[in-house]
């Protein structure tokens, strides 16, 4: 197959990661006989210095007519006081295309559960996914600052919820069937809504899945405290951003998550869930893994390639079991830098690819 993929490396590690990320992409392709053709853009800041905008329209247009987008990672402290933040391209990229729901796995490695603050005997055998709506709640609600206060609209309607929830239980359909729906109704009225909503869409649509409701305070220290028992996660903007973040470290690295947002056609954005960095920007040693495997959820979600994605899957997962570590994972002095370990990924893709043709 032939696909058109945009790529917006972005700011701090950005380039770094998607760099790697494209490697094995092209490797992918020779391997199965797909033609990759990738065009970079800019965005964020890297957007604002060149072009006076997070966002510009060209490159807009450009993700609009790709197959799927790959990208980096957006802003950093150069940017952070000006009135045309590198964060809004990004927002403004989510919104135009629709890109609704954001999907983020979260599964353990052993070899890494060592680099996690948490005891390695809860983490044991945790494979979830979480679900983030991505285009409404507070930070696309109206914004309101004087001298001596500020405000942020969170809204939603019943579609929007309607929408991420249906999604939700359509992956857990592929799982152990089992959702649990994060909101704070206890105090909020869009999460009332939403979790009318939740109800009503898994009762009727979804009879075979099993929904229950979690408050997003409680939900946090339940994802520490028993993490194996989640399988989809689904809850609004915000709360997502930050149970997502927290979830990393049952993984050990924000390093090593992938995500995809994804909408109502084939065509997503596939990013880390990690940030710019700009502290080790430019120093090859951020870890490229969530990365690549944004990759993987892109060969699956936007191009129905799931043998490839489950070929790419399984070369990180080896390679980290081999012992192949960055250095947010690995003991001090024992790291591989970003090229190294996108090397190692590399040269697992051989026998995992052959092992997985076999298995099928």
């Amino acid at each position: 197959m032939r696909a058109e993929i945009v790529v917006l490396p972005g700011d701090g590690i950005g380039p770094e990661v998607t760099a790697a990320a494209v490697s094995v992409l092209e490797s992918v392709g020779r391997r199965y006989g797909h033609t990759f053709a990738f065009t970079h853009r800019l965005i964020g800041g890297a957007a604002i210095d060149a072009e006076g905008a997070p966002l510009s329209d060209a490159t807009l247009d450009a993700c609009r007519k790709a197959d799927a987008i790959l990208l980096g990672a957006v802003g950093g402290p150069k940017w952070s006081d000006g009135k045309i933040r590198p964060e809004q391209g990004l927002l403004k990229l989510r919104k135009a295309l629709g890109l609704y729901a954001n999907l983020r796995p979260v599964k353990t490695h052993p070899v890494a559960l060592t680099a996690s603050p948490i005891k390695s005997h809860l983490l044991t055998g945790v494979d979830m996914i979480v679900v983030r709506e991505l285009t409404g709640g507070v930070y696309f609600g109206e914004k309101t600052r004087t001298d001596t206060t500020a405000s942020d609209l969170c809204e939603y309607s019943v579609a929007e919820i309607e929408r991420v929830v249906r999604r939700a239980c359509q992956l857990a359909r592929g799982r152990r069937k089992y959702v649990v729906s994060v909101d704070k109704a206890n105090v909020l009225e869009t999460s009332r809504l939403w979790r009318q909503v939740a109800s009503r869409v898994a009762a009727e649509e979804f009879p075979d899945v099993r929904l229950e409701h979690q408050l997003v305070d409680s939900m946090a220290m339940h994802l520490i405290a028993r993490p194996r028992e989640y399988d989809v996660i689904v809850t609004e903007n915000m709360f997502g951003d930050i149970l997502t973040d927290e979830a990393s470290m049952l993984a050990g690295s924000m390093g090593l998550l992938p995500s995809a947002s994804l909408g109502e056609g084939t065509s997503g954005l596939y990013e880390p869930i990690h940030g710019s960095a700009p502290d080790i920007a430019g120093r090859g040693i951020a870890n490229p893994c969530g990365t690549i495997l944004s990759a993987a959820m892109l060969l699956r979600h936007s191009l129905g390639l799931e043998q490839e994605a489950r070929c790419v899957e399984k070369a990180v997962a080896q390679a980290i079991d081999d012992g192949c570590l960055t250095a947010d994972l690995a003991p001090q002095g024992a790291a591989l830098d970003t090229l190294a370990m996108a090397k190692a990924v590399l040269q697992r893709l051989e026998t995992e690819c052959e092992a997985v043709v076999m298995r099928d």
